[in-house]
């Protein structure tokens, strides 16, 4: 037996001692690492111990992004400050350093300058011959690389280096994993505690414009937006940001945007999110509005609500080196965004609910002083007549006619003043003889021809609908006799598949649609009322083609009712 080897084994004594002592040094680095908080501590110390433990006079360690693009960290040994500044910006993750991290085993080099994958170093970069690099992995997930160069020595590196460094790398990627693990956590906890605090606000909250700045900061402090802002269709069509977060994003509330913004409108019209990692170059989206928002990238999601979008969330500048945003931005994005669409339909309900109370009040009011006009009103008015009737016989009939004539008209005033508020006929008989009467009765006082052509003759609709349909009929007509110099009228009543539709045509002078200044207030208040019950009003005209008003509302088969 040789005198220095152990008894019972063939292996030099110094090589013994020396594996004790990595294995101590290792058992030693794995206690320190376990103590050990920040994850930037754990990883320099795997990196000095990588360096001592092989000899190399350089050594590091790169973790890549979760999407294994680019190096999200990469921490050094052996390289001073003043190299590391000449240097200049870290690497990416290319060449060799990307080959090792894709690698499922360790990568040993002779002269990383006769390698083909390599890129070569950038200028004040120490040179660097041998090299050994370790892939990170958990599960088969590369998470980085511990990259070695130049043993002191000048030797190779050498198969037990490999399994040293190896056995560091497994403590670097549970330290990497469970820092992760933590970051979600931590993460997935903040966006709880803002969802609850967002959908605590949409119960208790009846204003939407706080609701929607709410979600814009909160959204904006949970991807690290630079800007946050929420989009509405204005009365013109287009977009504008009604709710904003971030950078000036008080002097943003009111922009709009342009036709010319194809991204952010095919999110709006087909409810789809879409995102751009660089708007300069994207041939869909506004340059002229990307550069007064500095924006370099940038993610669009819809409001959806019931197959359609009330409007856009638009994300800008992720902060950071990287201005993109992750699919895991998007996804949290269309949360809040669906958050979003449920405060517009609340403020929407809150203010068509206020409207509809306040259309109620008034039909019930006109209905009162239909009422008081007829009953007492004309009354007194036909007792007077009746009063008169005596005196003809003292003071001569040719004397008191002016007075007969005056209140035989006032009578017949208060008469139609009464049917203009409320008809009787259509509280009694229904919608299709009260648009008949109105029909006659426009007729008679315009000297048009007014035909009334109904396909619903017996049946009654809701009272709502019923009052709706006759006051845009009454709406419709006034406009004709007003503006249309027209000869004839058509006023058509049809129900079918659940939609009862009037419509209105005539064959006068028509007008430019898509200008309606004119009788601007009477059009917005005709969509108003229709839109109180979920009905749609639309008008088409041009100059000298006549104008059809088509109004149309959801309802159920019209019921039998006394008439």
């Amino acid at each position: 037996m040789s005198a220095d080897a152990a008894p019972g084994s063939t292996r030099p004594v110094d090589q013994t001692s020396e594996i004790a002592d990595v294995e101590r040094r290792l058992l030693a680095i794995g206690i320190a690492l376990s103590t050990e908080l920040s994850l930037d501590g754990v990883l320099q110390h795997v990196v000095e111990a990588a360096a001592s433990l092989t000899g190399a006079r350089f050594a590091a360690l790169g973790v890549v992004e979760r999407s294994g693009a680019r190096l999200e960290r990469f921490i050094t040994t052996g390289i001073d400050s003043e190299t590391r500044a000449r240097i200049g910006e870290l690497p990416e993750g290319r060449g060799i350093l990307g080959a090792a991290t894709r690698s499922p085993r360790p990568l040993r080099l002779r002269d990383l300058a006769q390698d083909p994958r390599a890129v070569g170093f950038p200028p004040g970069h120490p040179p660097m011959k041998t090299f050994l690099g370790v892939p990170i992995r958990i599960r088969g997930a590369p998470y980085g690389s511990i990259y070695l160069t130049e043993k002191e020595s000048g030797e190779e590196f050498t198969e037990r280096d490999e399994e040293v460094v190896a056995i560091l790398a497994a403590q670097a990627a549970v330290a990497i994993e469970n820092a992760r693990l933590n970051e979600a956590s931590a993460q997935w906890l903040r966006q709880l505690e803002t969802l609850i605090e967002v959908g605590d606000s949409l119960a208790t909250e009846i204003e939407p414009q706080r609701l929607l700045e709410l979600i814009a900061v909160r959204l904006r402090e949970l991807v690290d937006a630079r800007l946050v802002a929420v989009w509405a269709p204005a009365s013109d069509g287009l977009l504008r940001i009604v709710a904003a977060a971030g950078e000036e994003a008080e002097t943003l509330l009111g922009l709009r945007a342009s036709l010319a913004d194809r991204a952010m409108m095919r999110v709006f019209e087909h409810a789809v999110s879409a995102r751009s990692d660089s708007v300069p170059d994207d041939p869909e989206v506004d340059q002229s509005l990307a550069r007064r928002l500095g924006v370099r990238a940038a993610v669009w999601v819809p409001m959806p609500s019931h197959g359609r979008s009330l409007g856009v969330i638009g994300l800008a500048d992720k902060l950071g080196a990287d201005a993109s945003f992750s699919g895991e931005d998007v996804r949290l994005a269309e949360i809040f965004a669906r958050r979003a669409a449920v405060a517009i339909e609340l403020g929407r309900r809150v203010a068509r609910d206020q409207v509809r109370s306040i259309v109620q009040a008034q039909e019930l009011e006109r209905r009162r002083l239909a009422r008081e006009l007829h009953d007492e009103t004309g009354q007194a008015l036909a007792a007077i007549l009746l009063a008169l009737k005596p005196l003809e016989s003292q003071a001569g009939e040719e004397a008191l006619r002016p007075i007969g004539e005056l209140v035989m008209r006032t009578l017949d005033d208060v008469r139609r003043l009464a049917v203009e508020l409320r008809p009787p006929i259509l509280d009694d008989f229904g919608l299709a003889p009260a648009l008949e009467r109105l029909s006659a009765a426009t007729a008679q006082r315009a000297g048009i021809r007014v035909t009334f052509e109904p396909s619903v003759e017996s049946g009654r609709f809701p009272d709502e609908i019923e009052t709706a349909l006759y006051r845009l009929a009454q709406e419709a007509l006034t406009n004709v006799v007003k503006h249309a110099e027209a000869r004839h009228v058509r006023v058509l009543l049809t129900w079918r598949e659940g939609v009862a539709a009037l419509a209105v045509e005539d064959d006068g002078r028509g007008f430019n649609a898509q200008n309606t200044s004119g009788h601007r207030l009477g059009i917005v208040g005709m969509h108003e009322r229709a839109a109180l019950l979920d009905g749609t009003v639309t008008i088409a005209s041009k100059p000298g083609a006549g104008t059809r008003l088509v109004a149309e509302f959801p309802t159920p088969v019209p019921a039998d009712r006394a008439f």
